[in-house]
């Protein structure tokens, strides 16, 4: 266990957790990824306000990068100690992840807010759940979103489902897999690839996120961008070693889960906000070559969800050789959805009320 106490008032270390005014509480923090963007912002965040909200007791200690494990480490590392708590990417973890990796499927839709509050509850709120990770001694903290999943092309764009077919694609998840399955070629390449491949023409297209089209510089390359108004990756969150959270006292536990719900609603506005600005400059011609954006109809995004329905089946398969219900996990997630839904319908988003 790396979970390290440092005294304040001496140079000795603590061997209990004591008080915030005899010792501070330092967790390790291991993510596979590097030091900018949109999740390490919102780490950035969840160090600061842990340290409010503990007054300064608790501190975290981010490792960037991969210096702890690598993203497909996430899970033993974090449960074996060599981390207090990192990030973890469901789609790497089909079994240990089986139900977080609901949120992956666009059974939450485009909305950014809705879909992590959803997740949040899903997660925070599920006994089973809680002891499916309990057994591989992991504790969920909160959730991230790499965002909705959208695409972008050089050459002939995507205005409808019609032109899938026939056109080379790197694709994220079961949003490729239904490309797939709609007539497209996909091509297995990551994110970071997805630039040189298109400059070369080894693809045609690429799924992706609003805020990559700057930060990779995709309209240097790209000529469209369409909005799919379908889904999102949600699968990607805060998980901590349980023997770890085990040992915390009773405040600091409540520090760690109120920063964890919170989380939902700030990363929401960090990369909604990103994403804004990404589609604006789309839409007026703010980068140095024109990028046109086109939004898909809403029959279209229909045509997607239906297309989505045998791998919603697969999920359902992989869930249960786990010992998970997944009707009730499905059902207690898409009411979660419905609520903040109607929530943002009546209210907006919360750091706008």
């Amino acid at each position: 266990m790396n979970l390290m106490k440092s005294a304040i008032c001496g140079a000795a270390m603590a061997l209990g957790l004591g008080s915030a005014a005899a010792a501070e509480t330092t967790i390790f923090y291991g993510h596979g990824g590097p030091g900018r963007g949109t999740v390490p912002t919102a780490l950035e965040w969840f160090a600061e306000r842990m340290g409010e909200l503990s007054d300064g007791e608790m501190k975290l200690d981010i490792q960037w990068g991969g210096a702890l494990f690598k993203a497909p480490a996430a899970v033993q590392g974090i449960g074996d100690g060599v981390a207090d708590a990192g990030s973890v990417i469901a789609a790497y973890f089909q079994k240990e992840m089986a139900a977080y990796s609901l949120a992956d499927l666009p059974i939450a839709g485009s909305n950014i807010w809705v879909g992590l509050r959803a997740t949040d509850k899903l997660m925070r709120n599920s006994p089973a759940i809680t002891e499916h990770l309990a057994q591989q001694n992991l504790v969920y903290i909160g959730t991230f979103t790499a965002s909705d999943v959208n695409v972008a092309c050089k050459g002939g764009e995507i205005a409808s489902v019609a032109d899938i077919a026939g056109k080379k694609v790197r694709g994220a998840g079961v949003y490729g897999k239904v490309f797939d399955a709609l007539g497209a070629t996909m091509v297995n390449l990551s994110i970071y690839e997805a630039y040189q491949a298109i400059d070369t023409g080894l693809i045609d297209c690429t799924q992706g996120y609003s805020y990559v089209v700057p930060a990779f510089k995709w309209y240097e390359v790209v000529d469209s961008y369409t909005l799919l108004n379908w889904g999102q990756i949600g699968g990607y969150g805060m998980f901590m070693n349980k023997d770890t959270y085990d040992s915390l006292t009773d405040d600091q536990r409540a520090v760690l889960v109120q920063t964890g719900t919170e989380l939902a609603d700030k990363f929401a506005e960090i990369v909604i906000g990103f994403n804004a600005e990404a589609e604006r400059n789309m839409r007026e011609d703010g980068y140095e070559r024109p990028v046109k954006l086109i939004e898909l109809s809403a029959e279209d995004t229909a045509a997607l969800n239906d297309a989505t329905e045998p791998f919603l089946a697969e999920w359902k398969e992989n869930a249960e050789s786990v010992g998970l219900d997944a009707d009730q996990l499905i059902a207690t997630f898409t009411a979660a959805v419905a609520e903040y839904t109607a929530e943002f319908e009546q209210q907006g988003y919360p750091w706008e009320r």
